[in-house]
């Protein structure tokens, strides 16, 4: 399997994790020092993002991790793509579609997840001329 198989793989895997709130599927998807930057800014660090879950506070009903693109660094891979969600957080709506950077590293044989950054997906701006980059 090519590593942008793996990485598509790991993808799906994490996604349908989400989906459940399988903590402890999650937790052996997280590398150490593994750092969620959210859509507004926010940093959660492994056991912040990992109580969302576990203390109830968010519910992921669907999570779609789509148009992937990977890049191969050897023991570090790159996939950027859109994460399109329909999920509540303390009972409020945060559904979604946002460009996500998954920054994975290899150890062990086996990939995990070091890094997510979601930002909103919007326009190009009023002066790009042909549109925005992918």
């Amino acid at each position: 399997m090519s590593i942008e198989e793996q990485v598509r793989e790991f993808g799906r895997v994490w996604a349908a994790a989400e989906e459940r709130g399988d903590t402890e599927a999650l937790a052996g998807l997280a590398a150490d020092g593994f750092r969620l930057v959210g859509p507004l800014g926010f940093v959660l660090d492994r056991d912040q993002w990992l109580a969302r879950y576990s203390g109830g506070d968010l519910v992921t009903e669907k999570l779609d991790w789509e148009e992937v693109e990977v890049r191969d660094f050897g023991t570090t891979a790159i996939a950027i793509g859109v994460h399109d969600q329909v999920a509540k957080h303390r009972g409020n709506p945060v559904n979604g579609r946002f460009r996500a950077t998954h920054v994975l590293v290899r150890g062990d044989d086996r990939w995990r997840l070091a890094s997510i950054h979601l930002s909103p997906i919007g326009g190009p701006p009023p002066f790009a001329a042909g549109g925005a980059a992918r």
